[in-house]
């Protein structure tokens, strides 16, 4: 039976955007480091408020497990001589484990048989243990950024003020800079700052709420949510919300207290997005909303206190929407005074990358690559294409998008239907900076769509162009995400748009720009696309050696691409697919290296030769028909009537012959042969039995 382990890091004010993924990172290192140190261990709970770090482990073992660890020494042919006496090898071995010749023990290896040491390591029990994990625990933990303060040494997110450890209910002793661990706590900053005693994980839950302390990030979630509903309901409405609010303000209080306010609902004529950014993005406030979805002039607040007077937070609050809303209502006001088209000229003098020239120079690219596609998918298309990509970026200039960036694109379509443009232009001006995320929603119109294939690869050919591509530990431009979106909008919309010919075109498009030769960089785009695509597609749940088998063939053509592997998986079950993946791999196998040649049908000296070569002919029309059409699963089901000739082949022909020419003949129908296979994939990647 174990105890329990808790350990509270308190701090000053950690931003709130850094508290879950800490949470996180802090449950996979104490795993991993009870794992590494042989601790058994019951659940795991981290929690986070913005001015503590908390981490209980349930019934932690009071000592290690035994643990035998092996040394492998050298092979036992070099450790022993022909008489069995021991080399300076063993002897060197035995010495610098410490261990006596006769304890070197012999364990079978893949790579033959080797000696061997076995040592028990000491067992040590768990509180002499945690003086020296937890200090390593703390100051290991990961953040976005960290810092130092005073003259210490350590990085941490903020200060730290107070440590508490405790195991079984004593305090854990250890000291990190000239911070001791003990076993108390403080309350809340504001209602109640007083230090208290803890005895236990639970004893710290029961007396940090009497301080005004919810530790637990889950149950502050549901208190505010609670609140905020009971808070709408009273005004009328629901509250407008979206994760990244709810988790912010979640993080950002140890106490939660929803206050409600009001603003002049002349602002209501502002399109909502500019309402929901000020209060959403820029306040941290909750909108609310009528049934219908249409927002009403009220909001709500989420405060780290109680306030002794609710009416005067209140009016603050109004103060500040007001503030925020007047400005917002002046810039819509005076960009309106200025065309899209006006602004697009602006764009002359807005540098988009220094590398990579202006926002306008960008524009003209991304219009030109746009059209191109257009071209290509649907030249009933080209006219409106055209129109949105000359207006995608014209909002850039605007004020509203200098003040809420996040409103680019939604500006753009707003005054574009403002100004008269058509719906469907204005639309997909919005549309073209979708997703905006991995998961995120798609554009929903080909204009929309088109665009933002076009403006997304612009910039990854752009950047990979330049040298600024990403890497392990960085994607400062995106690409990443940009190239996914173009592949789930490719997808999602079957484009029939191969990606080589899309990047050659951008790639032109970029002209003198470009740092390095433009078949060098579109190697290493098509290599990074591909990439993505394979991870996508392995995420997705399809089988990694049916992706690799499609994918190593040709992976410019999504749409085909995803055909074939579906196709594949569909067949999979057949009980000739196996021994058809195996035939293909023999063939492969034996034709490994070789240039191939025509088959002359004079050469073919048996039956079964002859057999093979005429259902290569039969097969190799039908399955291009097949493939043609797009129809894969029923080419592989034609190609499948190759197995038993192939069979038959082997069992019957040396394909390598003496005579020079009539190898030549085998090998250049196998050939052929192979060749019909890799229409769809390469199938030596599948993996059989």
């Amino acid at each position: 039976m174990g105890k329990d382990l808790l350990l509270e890091i308190g701090t000053e004010e950690i931003p709130a955007a850094f508290l879950p993924q800490a949470m996180k990172d802090m449950e996979e290192m104490i795993r991993r480091e009870f794992a590494a140190m042989t601790l058994s261990h019951g659940a795991i709970k981290t929690m986070a408020t913005p001015r503590r770090l908390v981490l209980i482990v349930s019934e932690l073992a009071e000592k290690q497990e035994g643990r035998v660890i092996e040394k492998l020494g050298p092979a036992k042919r070099a450790a022993f001589d022909e008489k069995g006496n021991p080399t300076p090898a063993a002897t060197g071995f035995a010495r610098t484990q410490g261990v006596e010749i006769a304890s070197l023990e012999t364990l079978v290896t893949d790579k033959g048989e080797y000696v061997a040491v076995r040592k028990k390591l000491k067992v040590e029990e768990t509180k002499a243990l945690l003086p020296q994990i937890l200090p390593r625990f703390i100051s290991s933990i990961p953040f976005r950024k960290s810092m130092r303060w005073a003259d210490f040494e350590l990085r941490f997110a903020r200060p730290i003020h107070w440590i508490l450890a405790l195991y079984g209910g004593e305090v854990i002793p250890f000291e990190i800079e000239n911070i001791k661990s003990d076993n108390k706590s403080y309350g809340h900053r504001f209602l109640n700052p007083a230090v208290f005693e803890v005895r236990s994980p639970a004893d710290y839950l029961h007396r940090a709420r009497e301080h005004f302390v919810i530790v637990d990030p889950d149950e502050r979630r549901k208190l505010i949510l609670e609140a905020a509903e009971t808070a709408a309901c009273s005004l009328g409405g629901k509250a407008f919300y979206n994760e990244e609010l709810l988790d912010t303000v979640t993080y950002i209080v140890e106490y939660p207290a929803v206050i409600m306010g009001s603003f002049d609902t002349s602002y209501l004529s502002l399109p909502k997005e500019v309402l929901t950014s000020s209060m959403m993005v820029q306040q941290k406030y909750f909108p609310l909303t009528d049934d219908k979805g249409n927002l009403l002039p009220h909001f709500l607040t989420v405060a780290n206190t109680i306030p002794r007077d609710p009416a005067v937070v209140k009016r603050g609050n109004e103060k500040v929407i007001r503030a925020r809303l007047s400005d917002a209502k002046f810039f819509f006001e005076e960009d309106r005074k200025i065309s899209l088209e006006e602004r697009l000229e602006q764009l002359r003098g807005t540098i988009f990358h220094t590398l990579l020239g202006t926002s306008y120079e960008k524009v003209l690219r991304v219009r030109g690559l746009a059209v191109e596609i257009a071209s290509v998918l649907n030249p009933d298309l080209k006219e409106r294409v055209f129109r949105v990509a000359t207006l995608a970026k014209a909002d850039l200039g605007t004020q509203m998008v200098g003040e809420f960036p996040e409103l680019q694109g939604i500006m753009g379509r707003e005054y574009a239907l403002l100004a008269g443009e058509e719906p469907l232009v204005a639309r997909a001006i919005y549309e073209h900076y979708l997703p905006v995320s991995a998961a995120g929603a798609l554009p929903e119109t080909d204009e929309g769509a088109v665009v933002s294939i076009a403006d997304k690869m612009d910039s990854i050919t752009g950047f990979f162009g330049v040298n600024l591509m990403p890497t392990g530990a960085a994607d400062p431009y995106a690409l990443r995400r940009q190239a996914l979106g173009i592949i789930n909008i490719i997808l999602a919309r079957r484009y029939g748009l191969p990606l080589d010919a899309l990047i050659k075109k951008s790639l032109l498009n970029l002209g003198e720009r470009l740092k390095r030769p433009p078949e060098e960089v579109k190697s290493d785009i098509l290599a990074f696309f591909k990439s993505r695509f394979e991870n996508q597609l392995i995420s997705q749940g399809h089988p990694y050696d049916v992706v690799d088998a499609v994918l190593s063939i040709n992976a410019t053509d999504l749409v085909r691409s995803i055909n074939k592997i579906e196709a594949l998986e569909a067949v999979r079950g057949d009980a000739g697919f196996e021994p058809l993946a195996v035939a293909f791999k023999r063939v492969g196998n034996i034709i490994k290296d070789f240039q191939g040649g025509s088959v002359d049908p004079g050469l073919l000296e048996s039956g079964v030769e002859q057999n093979l070569y005429n259902a290569y002919l039969e097969v190799r029309e039908r399955v291009k028909s097949f493939i043609d059409n797009g129809e894969y699963l029923s080419s592989l089901r034609e190609i499948a009537r190759l197995r038993r000739p192939v069979d038959d082949f082997f069992d019957s022909v040396l394909v390598m012959a003496e005579n020079e020419k009539i190898r030549f003949n085998r090998l250049s129908l196998l050939e052929a042969i192979s060749s019909i296979f890799r229409q769809i994939a390469d199938f030596s990647k599948i993996v059989t039995p």
